[in-house]
């Protein structure tokens, strides 16, 4: 086959399982995507590797909609009428949160291309990030001031609230996820309800993304590229059903600090390694 290449093919692999992995954990898949591409180099175009480290999170995006398709769909035959309506609420949430981070995209998505995609950046957040988990988690202890233990207490505006620091996530090594999840911390969310939403909130923001990616590189696929993009899904998608369930298991019974300190020590590592390299 023209141009395909199997080692490129296995750097995909490698970067599709660490982006199922980190699209989930608050510790930024982008930020680690662009990371590992400074010492796994892809031999493609660099149009097409902008475009695949978007778009391979649409297979992570599937497996949220996997878990959660029966809780998220409204048309399900099997729920009472003011479960469906309740289904749909949730999706106004989900919108209300969206609203954000579509006009930040919009706005600043080529200025952040240009000049805070490099490790630098990625390091300084993921740094800042990870005191932020530490000092939340650390205010929390020991506290029972909860006011949303439950999808039904969060409010419009809550959503909104969060969406804001859903917006935050634009800059690389931040974390979509960790932004949304410590914009609930902070507005006094149960861990699990902050994360689950987190999921939800994924869904029409990394479809929107993908898409604006898709339209930019416009779809001019060598039969590679496309090997190369669904392969990287298809990975990403599997690697991703797992990491969820790890992460939901996990925060049952443990809180966020874990992660703020790996954060902390990643971007501490690479900011060493560009130093001296």
């Amino acid at each position: 086959m023209e141009n395909f290449n199997v080692i490129e093919l296995i750097k995909i692999f490698i970067l599709s399982i660490v982006q199922g992995i980190t699209e989930w954990l608050p510790v930024s898949s982008t930020g680690h995507m662009i990371l590992i591409d400074e010492f796994l180099r892809l031999n493609l175009r660099p149009e097409f590797i902008e475009m695949f480290l978007v778009l391979v999170q649409l297979g992570s995006i599937f497996a949220v909609i996997v878990i959660y398709f029966t809780k998220l769909n409204p048309f399900s035959g099997k729920k009472t009428k003011e479960a469906q309506k309740q289904t749909w609420i949730i999706w106004f949430k989900v919108v209300v949160a969206s609203i954000p981070a579509v006009i930040f995209g919009l706005i600043l998505n080529d200025y952040m291309d240009e000049y805070f995609y490099n490790p630098w950046v990625v390091s300084v957040a993921l740094i800042v990030y990870g005191f932020v988990f530490i000092w939340i988690e650390n205010k929390h202890q020991g506290k029972h001031s909860l006011t949303i233990d439950s999808m039904d207490d969060l409010t419009y505006l809550h959503a909104f609230k969060i969406g804001l620091f859903q917006a935050l996530s634009i800059i690389p090594g931040t974390s979509r996820s960790g932004s949304t999840i410590i914009g609930g911390l902070l507005i006094g969310m149960d861990r699990n309800v902050a994360t689950e939403f987190s999921f939800y909130m994924s869904i029409p923001v990394m479809f929107g993304a993908s898409f604006l990616k898709l339209v930019k590189f416009g779809f001019d696929f060598s039969q590679a590229e496309l090997i190369y993009l669904l392969s990287g899904m298809l990975v990403a998608f599997i690697v991703s059903l797992i990491a969820i369930k790890f992460l939901l298991n996990y925060i049952r019974r443990n809180d966020f600090k874990v992660f703020g300190y790996y954060r902390i020590v990643l971007g501490s590592l690479v900011i060493l390694y560009f130093l001296f390299n």
